[in-house]
């Protein structure tokens, strides 16, 4: 019985053997210990992972904005054709450039008081030569519209660092000065002009930096800082200087041409003197042989050997 009361050892005498056991305690350290470690470890690293899944649902792209969006600034607009419809208009009149040829040149120029003068800026017109609609080239501040019986109504659109766009040859005005318009917006209708009679109904446009008139062509689809950066503008100024050369010469050239004239007349005059000279002479030689003639007959007829 005793035996069999020895073999049966209880739970507790097992774990009081254990214990008593040199390296129990240093094990058991050891296991809590990277028990602890192995615990710490694994939350820091599924804290990393769940940061990299993190998103805030505020900025969620699919969300619509109620707040308005930011204008987009006038040096970033594009010069636009001023009519509502490119493609149905044609150019009648192109801008005076010094930078095309001779031929281009002739064909920029608008006659009118018998005097040749260069278009600074273009002529549109409409296929059939109907009305069309007027609108702003850019968004800007309507400066002046004034009536003028020879380049027709006029509308000055300023769009800051010395840049305006000009409408002329303009009726039925829809805009007043100090207007602010987008570009776009209706100005007037096209009309007519005692300076380019040949155009019709038409509309005169130009682009002008500080007071320099630039070819409209070359700026279309093209920002307003595009051409406020541009340093070769400047081709009006020399247009005007050479138009200013060209009718100084032909000034010249009808004076000189006046003087000819007078020179001509003056060797008329001379040569009719001269004549009038020769026929004196001649007259007065024909009546002293008519007097020497009738001297001989009479002294003839006295002589009564004769």
């Amino acid at each position: 019985m005793r035996e069999e009361e020895n073999k049966r050892t209880s739970p507790d005498s097992k774990v009081k053997r254990f214990f008593k056991k040199r390296w129990a305690f240093p094990a058991v350290y050891i296991a809590s210990a990277a028990i602890i470690l192995s615990g710490v470890l694994w939350y820091q690293n599924s804290a990393s992972d769940s940061d990299d899944f993190k998103y805030d649902a505020t900025n969620n792209p699919t969300k619509q904005i109620d707040d308005p969006g930011m204008p987009v600034s006038k040096e970033f607009e594009n010069f636009t054709w001023p009519v509502a419809d490119p493609e149905a208009v044609e150019t009648q009149k192109q801008f005076y450039d010094n930078a095309v040829s001779q031929e281009e040149q002739v064909d920029a120029l608008v006659f009118y008081d018998n005097m040749y003068q260069p278009n600074t800026g273009i002529d549109l017109k409409m296929k059939d030569n109907s009305e069309f609609d007027v609108v702003a080239s850019l968004s800007g501040t309507v400066t002046n519209v004034t009536t003028d019986s020879v380049l027709g109504n006029t509308i000055v659109l300023d769009h800051g660092d010395g840049i305006k766009t000009v409408y002329q040859s303009v009726k039925d005005i829809q805009v007043e000065k100090g207007d602010q318009v987008e570009k776009g917006d209706p100005l007037a209708t096209s009309g007519q002009s005692q300076f380019n009679k040949e155009a019709g109904v038409h509309v005169h446009f130009e682009i002008r930096k500080n007071d320099v008139a630039v070819n409209p062509v070359d700026y279309f689809d093209k920002s307003l800082s595009a051409l406020q950066s541009d340093e070769t503008v400047g081709a009006s100024a020399e247009t005007e200087e050479n138009a200013t050369i060209d009718e100084n010469s032909t000034e010249s050239n009808k004076e000189d041409s006046a003087v000819e004239e007078n020179s001509t007349e003056s060797n008329k005059e001379d040569s009719s003197v001269e004549k009038k000279s020769t026929d004196s002479k001649e007259s007065t030689t024909d009546e002293s042989t008519d007097k020497e003639e009738t001297n001989t007959e009479s002294s003839l007829s006295s002589d009564p050997n004769a």
